[in-house]
C-alpha cells in the first residue's frame, strides 16, 4: 500500500513538473486560477505555494536577463604557437 502511494505522489510530481516545462503560459494561468480559488477558500499557504512566480526582465516570457546590460564579451581565443 506504502509502495503504490509514495509512485503515485512520484508520477502526479512528474506529471506537474513536465506540465510546466512544456506548457510554461498555460500552466501559469492554471496554477493562478487554483490559488485564487484557494485564496477565497481561506486557505491563505496552499494559495501562496501555488501562486507562479512572476516574471521577470521585460515579462514577456522571451527570456531575457533582468537588467538591460549587454553581457560582457568572452576573450578571444587565440591558437597556441609551438616553438
Amino acid at each position: 500500500m506504502l509502495e503504490i502511494l509514495i509512485v503515485a505522489v512520484l508520477v502526479i510530481w512528474s506529471a506537474v513538473v513536465v506540465f510546466k516545462k512544456v506548457f510554461p503560459k498555460t500552466s501559469g494561468s492554471v496554477f493562478m486560477s487554483l490559488s485564487n480559488s484557494c485564496e477565497q477558500k481561506g486557505w491563505a499557504t496552499l494559495a501562496k505555494w501555488l501562486r507562479p512566480a512572476t516574471a521577470a526582465g521585460c515579462g514577456g516570457g522571451c527570456g531575457c536577463a533582468v537588467s538591460e546590460d549587454q553581457p560582457a564579451k568572452k576573450a578571444e581565443v587565440q591558437a597556441v604557437k609551438w616553438k
